[in-house]
């Protein structure tokens, strides 16, 4: 059985997200000490907490991507999530918190001492920077779906990789984060009125807490241990119960071990008829079948099964996923 590998595009994507969270990082600083703006330094928290999210997804990437040991059967493919999850909680914790934090602060007590244009330089900036970064991204997210056959947000739904969910979602909230911190500074500037810009501050914050929300609760199902979508189990059957040999489908159980492996056990209804070396050569048959249409499928397991009266050629007990819906795998 091959051994997962890094994903090389995965790789990249992280890579040219973290060098523009840093660059872009260093600068909202720099202009937000200089214009005392909230909403600026809120930003800079934003990206230093991408960047550090950059940093352990690219942890995630290499430890999940380790072989199969002795100690570890099964590879190391759930690591990733935990990595993963760090990264959502470390947005939550660093990056929402302080924003929340200094917007009220500022709302409260703050007076702008400081210059307007650095900050509207820096915001235009970050903006184009960030920008070429979530197309990198959406170009991955766009080939991804196109292979699994189904549309980018339904792919971002569904997809077991969440390395690429995490940049696309941090990217897309950094856009959106640096139109409200403009929104925030220029209100301020023309009206005169700092709340405006502590207001921009919270709305950053609260827009990080959905964004590591629906990361950490997406890491927390796959560690879990989440179920193929329903559409991909279904195919996954009728390639068994395609199978010469096979009568019926009991019990189909999947899980997700890693982005890129599969588990698949099953107990199957063999012929009366068939003998001891038919049925090795239908299971040998089985994984052959589903990983060569499937290649993130790496473990297929069989268990012969006696019939139950009245049972028909469909599956009796499956597992499936309620929230996938009719949807492909990764897709």
């Amino acid at each position: 059985m091959s051994q997962p590998e890094l994903k090389t595009e995965s790789v990249g994507t992280v890579l040219v997200a973290g060098a523009a969270n840093l660059a872009i990082a260093v600068a909202k600083l720099v202009a937000g000490v200089i214009s005392g703006s909230a909403a600026m330094l809120s930003e800079a928290a934003h990206s230093v907490a991408d960047t550090t999210t950059e940093v352990l997804l690219y942890q995630a990437l290499r430890r999940g991507a380790r072989p199969a040991d002795q100690r570890h059967p099964f590879g190391y493919g759930k690591e990733s999530y935990v990595w993963a999850f760090f990264a959502a909680m470390f947005t939550f914790v660093a990056g929402a918190g302080f924003a929340v934090t200094h917007g009220v602060t500022t709302i409260l007590v703050h007076e702008h001492s400081g210059d307007y244009l650095i900050s509207y330089i820096v915001l235009a900036v970050s903006f184009v920077i960030e920008s070429i970064s979530l197309a990198r991204a959406l170009r991955q997210v766009r080939s991804e779906s196109k292979r699994w056959g189904t549309t980018p947000r339904r792919f971002l739904r569904l997809t077991a990789d969440t390395t690429v969910k995490a940049v696309f979602l941090e990217d897309s909230a950094a856009l959106i984060g640096l139109l409200l911190a403009a929104a925030g500074v220029g209100l301020s500037h023309v009206t005169g009125d700092e709340v405006w810009d502590g207001i921009a501050s919270i709305l950053i914050g609260l827009l990080l807490l959905t964004v590591a929300g629906i990361l950490a609760g997406n890491n927390l199902s796959l560690l879990v241990g989440r179920a193929v979508p329903e559409r991909l189990r279904h195919e996954i059957e009728q390639e068994l119960t395609g199978l010469p040999e096979v009568e019926r489908i009991d019990t189909l159980m999947t899980m997700q071990l890693g982005p890129d492996d599969i588990l698949v056990a099953a107990k199957v209804d063999f012929s009366d008829e068939a003998t001891g070396a038919a049925i090795e050569a239908t299971a040998d048959e089985a994984e052959r079948r589903l990983t060569e249409r499937y290649p993130e499928i790496r473990y297929v397991f069989l268990d012969p099964t006696r019939s139950l009266p009245g049972a028909t050629g469909r599956a009796r007990h499956t597992q499936a996923d309620p929230a996938a819906g009719d949807e492909p795998h990764r897709p």
